[in-house]
């Protein structure tokens, strides 16, 4: 996420290394979702440049390569697993969970292969899955079995909330790309762990996206008061604006909770003058 173009010149400087661009991220944002590794493992000395850019504080949501989760669909797994794992070494206790996500396929069925996966992950790494099956979110049984699983193993249930987005039609090319390709679920507000984890997708309208996260604020407030540490992760179709909204978001949460601390000051993205 924190090579996106559209932030180069506005939230990071431009030309800027690659090698450099999670660093003036991190300055924005104290978590990433690190997706890039759903399609390729990185090499260790990749993620080790992650940790290197990054205080021991920062939050990575490392994503399983999809040859686990949806190729091998968590079964015959243990080498590509065993590679990913190695990979995300490095960063330590930067590795604020392992996100495993789901097909839209994996069902209620299959939630024995998952709990058998989990049991199998090492003890050091909070798990974090995301499913897209509906009957997760329609079926009371179903739920209920799934929060078995994962709260026995103190795993969270990441919920990706897509109804504001979804809330009246597509206005612009990115949001009609996005219609096509985000799941359309029910609405999930609750926390498993002490580390719960959000995903939320609003418009590239920034009121429609801001009043659509408003329950969030509320939920996330209540989760810190309650004495967990919730990751939320503001996402829109074009993510053109992302860094800033999450600011945005995280402000008003403070308001709420004014002893969360604040974010850190961004590192500028153009260089400072004397006029």
């Amino acid at each position: 996420m924190w090579t996106l173009k559209a932030w180069q010149g506005r939230f990071t400087p431009h030309p800027l290394p690659p090698h450099e661009r999670l660093r003036h991220y991190a300055s924005w944002c104290d978590a990433v979702e690190a997706n890039t590794t759903f399609y390729a493992t990185p090499t260790r000395e990749t993620v080790t440049s992650w940790a290197r850019q990054t205080g021991p504080d920062f939050r990575f949501v490392v994503k399983l390569p999809r040859t686990v989760t949806h190729e091998r669909r968590l079964v015959d797994a243990a080498e590509p697993l065993r590679a990913f794992l190695d990979a995300v070494e490095p960063l330590g206790p930067r590795a604020h969970a392992l996100w495993v996500q789901l097909p839209a396929s994996f069902g209620p069925g299959d939630v024995p292969v998952l709990a058998g996966f989990l049991r199998g992950l090492p003890a050091a790494h909070r798990l974090a899955v995301e499913v897209r099956h509906p009957a997760f979110f329609t079926d009371p049984r179903a739920a209920a079995q799934l929060e078995g699983v994962l709260a026995a193993l103190d795993a969270e249930w990441v919920p990706f909330d897509t109804t504001a987005f979804f809330a009246s039609p597509p206005t612009s090319d990115a949001e009609r790309e996005a219609w096509t390709k985000k799941p359309r679920l029910p609405l999930r507000t609750r926390a498993l762990t002490a580390r719960p984890v959000v995903r939320y997708l609003g418009r590239d309208d920034t009121a429609r996206t801001v009043d659509g996260w408003r329950r969030w604020v509320e939920v996330a407030a209540g989760w810190l008061r309650e004495g967990r540490t919730p990751t939320v992760f503001i996402h829109t179709p074009d993510n053109a604006d992302a860094p800033a909204l999450a600011r945005r978001f995280h402000d008003e949460v403070r308001v709420r909770v004014p002893q969360l601390a604040p974010l850190p000051d961004p590192i500028p993205a153009e260089p400072l003058t004397l006029f």
